[in-house]
């Protein structure tokens, strides 16, 4: 499973669109090579270099039962599924916006072989929690943001 995105190379820098310096909006993401035995998708995003600031992994945006047939994710768009809710303390997306120097933003694609039983609402940790054992394939794109 590959995810790509034609708003940045993985391990490059997130444009500024997508970030609490420009629109706060989501970038365009593509997922290839889903395992044709997946029953549901999970999109996490987050900012594990806010430990330092926060003293946890920030959380940016949770999303599962998304569809097995979802290969592209438009920008600004919210994926058909089930919104979790991130750090923010809001459902949906929410930008790179770090507090001290660059910061790695992990976007996450799990394919699972269930659907999960939670609400919309649910946090990261109860996504993963669930998942952990329906994992089939896992694919990842890093991209760099700084305020500095």
């Amino acid at each position: 499973m590959e995810l790509t995105s034609s708003a940045f190379e993985n391990n490059g820098e997130i444009p500024s669109l997508y970030t609490c310096d420009g629109d706060d909006i989501s970038p365009p993401l593509e997922v290839s090579q889903i395992p044709p035995e997946s029953k549901n998708l999970v999109l996490i995003m987050d900012d594990p270099d806010s430990m330092k600031a926060t003293g946890k992994v920030w959380d940016h945006w949770v999303v599962f039962n998304i569809p097995p047939d979802t290969f592209d994710i438009e920008e600004d768009i919210e994926p058909q599924g089930v919104a979790g809710r991130n750090s923010f303390g809001n459902l949906g997306y929410g930008g790179a916006c770090p507090a001290d120097g660059e910061h790695s933003y992990i976007f996450k694609i799990y394919a699972l072989d269930t659907k999960l039983d939670l609400k919309e609402g649910a946090k990261k940790g109860e996504v993963e929690e669930l998942m952990k054992d329906h994992i089939i394939e896992t694919a990842e794109l890093i991209g760099r943001y700084s305020r500095e």
